[in-house]
């Protein structure tokens, strides 16, 4: 049994998230801004099998964070696992999003896992073990109209992680640091962000349930691989943009709005969570399930990967390799 927290838990892929850690019996904290929603997630978790605290917690506030990290320690124990996946979204041409609105963005999905992060790493590093979980997106890699801040907040995680990941490798840490990119998932998000479009948003098809990422995320916290590409679609766009990030730009000038927008006309009334949580109960998914595909080939074939990779130990022959190369290259360049 692991303990585990999960930021972004009420709702979407991080409720998803928490209840996947539940399903095998881990203690899980859950960290948001909604206390309500928090408690129903709580529920749900025990339901699964775990052992829940549902901490009210604004990830953009360190001092937040750091509390809520000492309460966890304090009531579950040294904290195993830290997956930092809260974020808020503005939908709209970069022209169009207010300064104040980029940069609430920036704090919570981006500073939100600094401050994460930092939380983790001041418990795990002076015990030489943890893991944390970023989840990020393909759009780390591939930015797309309609979403500056949250693609220019993806790129940043992955730079972050890749900097950190460097600290610990030359500290000789066993703590592990990785990455999970996800697909578009159908999760409340699309329904509560700022939306400056004349209609409604949504995923950009496929879409997958968050119980596929969550899956990921899970599968991510056992093993030592700096990152995971989840579904075809993502490993499809990165790798797609290493070699034709110009084509990308043209197709992406084309359809990349449209593919994000649905034919009902937006509301403009609507609530959004940018500055405060959108009351009212709300689970994993969101209003795309009858076109959401349930399961990933992929995802499971990098399962059943890892699983012969721990049985043959070929992960540490990786490491091994990897170490001796870079040795070479090092003395190389000096």
């Amino acid at each position: 049994m692991k303990t585990v927290v999960v930021t972004g838990a009420s709702a979407g892929l991080g409720r998803a998230i928490a209840e996947a850690f539940a399903a095998r019996g881990d203690q899980v904290a859950l960290l948001a801004r909604d206390r309500d929603r928090l408690d129903i997630a709580a529920d749900a978790v025990a339901a699964a099998g775990g052992r829940a605290i549902a901490i009210p917690t604004d990830v953009a506030e360190f001092a937040e964070v750091e509390a809520a990290a000492d309460r966890v320690e304090s009531e579950l124990g040294p904290i195993d696992v830290w997956v930092n996946n809260a974020m808020v979204a503005v939908f709209g041409q970069f022209r169009d999003v207010a300064p104040e609105e980029f940069r609430r963005v920036t704090d919570v999905s981006y500073h939100g896992y600094v401050n994460g992060t930092r939380a983790a790493l001041a418990r795990m590093v002076p015990r030489n073990c943890g893991t944390v979980v970023q989840v990020g997106s393909a759009l780390a890699y591939r930015g797309i109209p309609l979403q500056s801040a949250y693609c220019g907040a993806k790129h940043a995680i992955q730079g972050f992680t890749e900097s950190v990941r460097c600290e610990l490798l030359h500290d000789g840490s066993d703590v592990h640091i990785t990455m999970v990119q996800m697909p578009a998932l159908n999760t409340p998000q699309f329904d509560w962000a700022v939306n400056r479009m004349p209609r409604r948003p949504q995923p950009v098809p496929p879409i997958y349930e968050p119980e596929v990422g969550a899956k990921a995320v899970v599968l991510a916290s056992d093993g030592r691989r700096r990152e995971y590409w989840v579904t075809w679609p993502t490993i499809r766009a990165v790798l797609g943009n290493r070699v034709l990030p110009g084509v990308l730009d043209r197709m992406l000038a084309i359809v990349g709005e449209d593919s994000q927008l649905t034919r009902q006309p937006a509301d403009p009334s609507a609530p959004t969570n940018l500055w405060k949580p959108v009351p009212g109960p709300r689970g994993p998914h969101g209003r795309f399930g009858g076109e959401s595909r349930r399961g990933s080939f992929e995802v499971d074939l990098v399962q059943l990967r890892d699983r012969v990779a721990v049985r043959t130990k070929l992960s540490s022959m990786a490491d091994r390799v990897a170490w001796r190369v870079a040795s070479v290259l090092a003395r190389t360049m000096s």
